[in-house]
């Protein structure tokens, strides 16, 4: 009777932890519009002195198709600081049935920046899963200890677009109020968050989120997600103490504890970068050398801040080796100012195509991802990303263009915003001559000027192989049917920041015919098809992060013994989102001047006239494939 009960016991057990898990007791509102359901999000943190922190993470998903596989992540980081005191995965059918537990030793440890020996403390714990059916459930757990308490990563209570999220807990203790965390709430309105607050303890609950899913220019995920900042006022990193109120703090703190004697090297470098810029008065053309020997003598490493802390490697060992990553190419770029007595200061930002700013009232270290130098001159900041080895001088492109950032200066850190580049500034100047010939074929020359970030999506064709600039091209004019090109040359000037593309190119059967008529299509080289997605119910504002202007002049050669029948009207329309122009001239009877003027403003739009730029991208799509009509004069 006792076995009996025992077992019936094991199965009750075994049966709840199933329905627990089975795909089959998700609620149907939380699968809609999901790749994956986060079953259970949790994070229990607990700080225990400045210099010790413990965690445990859970996190239980469901993965409904192939696309929901990255939310089953399976890793996590360490190093000398942070270590991984237990770990664990477990895979459960669609039912809930445990097929696979992963261990510990089942686990691949790697070095996290796998190659250098710089970052070799760094380490990653990793296991992939290959699924063999959908859906499956992961559940993956580990504790950490460390004495790092300077960041505690942000909390989403959704992980991303296409997921949803059964059940999220956070939850924070702290054994006297020296440690209590600052914490910052965001975008929680649209969800239910049970936030419990006593002596010691900070926990939040939220359940049934329902998936968000990206939409046609919507904001970045981390300004529209609901999500915690946490940060502790009073912390302990990478061996040093801090005490941060503000942004000046930390700034102070980075200086005096991360960055202070880093900027030592050998006295034959210092001398060889002054006999660089001897004669050299002016402090910005003394900049511009310095920057071209760093370009030319060391190469970058991509390793992001977090992998080795902010600390970077100090200069005379970059001198030494000859690379680095963005802290220590950063670093040992204001140790060769230095030498030639140029100031400069180090900045953290959050580098990338989408726009992230600092917080102005939340000072943590948890922002930022990427290191540049900023150098003051005559009031204003000249920014140079040392990571790359192809720039411009004071060109930072849209990689970290027109966002909030943090200088570090001697006395404390300061938020200031990079260089933006913005609408007109995006210029792209299109002229081309080119010539319909008897046959119907199609031969062009075709001049390119770009500057602002289309010099940045450009410029980097002089580096290419012919053969992929052909690709490049073809794929530029995929809309040209029988397309070849036949010669190209560019002119890459980094004083003005302009790319300068020089085609010539040929097209077969370019013009269609249409009974006894043919169809001649004006603007074949710069046309915008573009036409943003329908919404039937759109969710968020739309934003367009920089704008950009179009400027195109084509002559256009008929043959002889064609004539065109009419010409369209000039059309212009001016809309809060931009402005467009085209005009069609006769010259002669054979000859047209096609003239076209295309401006797109930088903004955050209100999700209720997304209708509106719609209907302005959609008439740019039927204006820019406007046809004539020619008719045959030898017939």
């Amino acid at each position: 009777m006792r076995v009996l009960f025992q077992c019936l016991l094991i199965l009750s057990v075994h049966f709840s932890f199933s329905q627990n898990y089975s795909y089959h007791t998700i609620p149907a509102e939380l699968m809609e519009n999901a790749d994956a359901v986060a079953r259970l999000d949790e994070i229990d943190i607990r700080i225990e002195a400045m210099d010790k922190m413990t965690y445990t993470e859970k996190k239980v998903v469901t993965v409904l198709n192939k696309s929901g596989d990255a939310f089953a992540r399976t890793r996590a980081f360490y190093d000398k600081e942070k270590k991984i005191k237990k770990i664990e995965a477990v895979v459960y059918d669609a039912s809930g049935n445990e097929i696979q537990r992963i261990k510990r030793r089942d686990f691949n440890d790697i070095a996290a920046v796998d190659g250098f020996s710089l970052y070799l403390d760094d380490r990653l714990l990793y296991y992939r899963y290959v699924p063999v059916q959908y859906p499956y459930t992961l559940e993956f757990s580990y504790e950490v200890e460390t004495s790092d308490t300077g960041i505690l990563p942000p909390w989403y209570f959704l992980s991303g677009y296409d997921i949803s999220v059964e059940e999220s807990r956070y939850a924070i203790s702290y054994v006297s109020n020296g440690l209590k965390p600052i914490i910052e709430e965001s975008n929680l309105v649209d969800i239910t968050v049970e936030k419990d607050e006593s002596q010691g303890k900070i926990s939040y609950m939220a359940k049934n989120i329902p998936a968000l899913t990206a939409e046609s220019l919507s904001p970045s995920f981390t300004a529209i997600c609901p999500k915690l900042s946490v940060r502790l006022p009073n912390f302990h990193y990478k061996g040093f103490d801090a005490k941060v109120d503000n942004w000046n703090d930390l700034g102070l703190w980075i200086q005096t504890e991360l960055l202070s004697g880093r900027t030592t090297l050998e006295d034959a470098t210092i001398q060889k970068v002054r006999g660089l810029v001897e004669g050299v008065d002016d402090d910005i053309e003394k900049a511009k050398i310095v920057y071209q020997y760093m370009q030319d003598n060391t190469r970058y490493i991509s390793v992001q801040i977090g992998i080795g802390g902010f600390q970077p490697i100090s200069a005379i060992e970059v001198d030494r080796v000859k690379y680095g990553d963005c802290k220590g190419l950063s670093n040992y770029t204001m140790a060769l100012l230095k030498a030639v007595g140029v100031e400069s200061y180090y900045t953290v930002v959050e580098a990338g195509g989408t726009k992230v700013d600092f917080k102005e009232d939340f000072a943590d270290l948890s922002q930022g991802n990427h290191a540049i130098v900023a150098i003051p001159y005559q009031g204003e900041y000249y920014w140079i990303d040392c990571t790359s080895q192809v720039h411009p001088f004071g060109f930072i492109g849209d990689f970290t263009d027109d966002r909030k950032v943090l200088i570090v200066k001697p006395g404390g850190g300061e938020i200031v915003t990079t260089t933006s580049y913005v609408n007109e500034e995006n210029l792209m100047r299109m002229n081309s001559t080119y010539t319909i010939q008897e046959d119907l074929s199609l031969e062009a020359d075709v001049t390119i000027e770009t500057m602002g970030v289309r010099y940045d999506n450009h410029f980097g064709l002089e580096g290419n192989k012919r053969e992929d600039v052909m690709e490049y091209y073809k794929n530029f004019w995929g809309n040209i049917n029988g397309l070849s090109i036949t010669d190209f040359s560019f002119e890459n000037n980094k004083d003005d920041v302009v790319f300068t593309e020089k085609v010539q190119l040929k097209a077969h059967d370019f013009v269609s015919k249409n009974g006894d008529d043919y169809l001649l299509t004006l603007n074949v080289l710069d046309n915008s098809s573009f036409i943003p997605p329908r919404y039937r119910n759109r969710k968020h504002s739309f934003v367009i992060q920089r704008g950009y202007l179009d400027e195109d002049e084509f002559t256009i050669q008929l043959p002889k013994n064609f004539a065109f029948t009419f010409l369209p009207e000039k059309y212009k329309e001016e809309t809060k989102f931009g402005t467009y122009e085209v005009e069609v001239v006769k010259k002669s009877d054979t000859e047209l001047l096609y003239k076209r003027k295309f401006l797109i403003k930088k903004g955050n739009y209100p999700k209720e006239e997304y209708n509106k730029y719609r209907s302005f991208r959609r008439t740019i799509a039927k204006m820019d494939n406007q046809k004539i009509v020619l008719k045959r004069q030898d017939l």
